[in-house]
């Protein structure tokens, strides 16, 4: 069994504690990587529990964090996000075929700590005597993971460094928001994803610039690019800027996300795209 035939078959699993259960429980340092096997897109990605109802975002009820339905809410979509965050890593680690090993394994890595993320939450959302899934959720996060199957470039692109980058720069007002309402437990877990999701982004960002460099592609303009080219969100201020930096975003980087002026660029990474099954290879490591 090779790392990326473990992480489709995990990503499968449609029951979310057993996904969490049986991702902690591997050792991925004892499995081979399996960067060259040919694997099959099965019919339906993620496996997908009956609960939480998916709705669109603007179903979601809109709840003060001083009731206990406004407290239960916010925990909840913490909750999904962080299950989502699961599948978003698993995918990563088994999609794409052709990179290095240390690829595989950075991703598998990220997968179990978001499963402890996702088991940190749910423990304390049942302090409120709400399960996962109680509550309806969004879909939001993997949209962009469906549109960016054809490319890892794209993939390192718009999920890890924009959507799950915007985590760096919720998380401050969230913890805020769990503190306010005497919530400690809370917010402590707040402060260690804050801390994980830093380190989640920067593996993002490492394998973003390398493809980039590999490709020969000037990396602001290639990420606006991709941006419009697979309509990816606007991510609006404030941001988190400290976050960002310790997660590897550069000067030119952080300036394009505040005044949204990418330089001008030669190469339109939509067109030098390689097929997702063979990335243009950076040297094995």
């Amino acid at each position: 069994m090779s790392l990326r035939r473990l992480a489709l078959d995990l990503l499968q699993i449609r029951d979310p504690d057993a996904k969490v259960l049986q991702t902690l429980a591997v050792r991925p340092e004892r499995l081979p990587c399996g960067a060259d096997a040919a694997l099959e897109t099965p019919a339906h990605l993620p496996g997908r529990p009956e609960r939480p109802v998916l709705v669109a975002p603007r179903d979601l009820p809109a709840r003060a964090v001083g009731t206990h339905a406004g407290h239960s809410a916010l925990l909840h979509a913490l909750a999904h996000i962080e299950h989502n965050a699961v599948n978003l890593a698993l995918d990563a680690c088994w999609r794409f075929g052709g990179m290095p090993d240390a690829y595989y394994r950075d991703w598998f890595r990220i997968a179990r700590e978001e499963a402890q993320h996702f088991g940190l939450l749910r423990d304390h959302l049942a302090t409120l005597g709400v399960r996962y899934g109680d509550l309806a959720a969004h879909d939001g996060l993997w949209e962009m993971v469906a549109r960016t199957c054809d490319d890892v470039l794209a993939r390192m692109a718009l999920v890890p460094r924009t959507l799950e980058a915007r985590g760096l720069d919720a998380s401050p007002a969230v913890r805020q928001r769990l503190a306010s309402i005497g919530d400690a437990a809370g917010a402590r877990i707040v402060d260690l994803l804050l801390r994980d999701e830093i380190g989640h982004v920067a593996v993002g960002n490492r394998w973003f610039h390398r493809l980039c460099a590999e490709r020969g592609l000037e990396p602001v303009a290639t990420y606006a690019a991709l941006s419009l080219h697979y309509r990816a969100p606007v991510l609006p201020g404030p941001y988190n800027l400290p976050a960002r930096q310790a997660a590897g975003f550069t000067d030119a980087e952080l300036s394009y996300l505040q005044q949204k002026k990418p330089p001008a660029s030669m190469a339109d990474p939509t067109e030098t795209r390689t097929d997702a099954r063979s990335p243009s290879r950076p040297p094995r490591r």
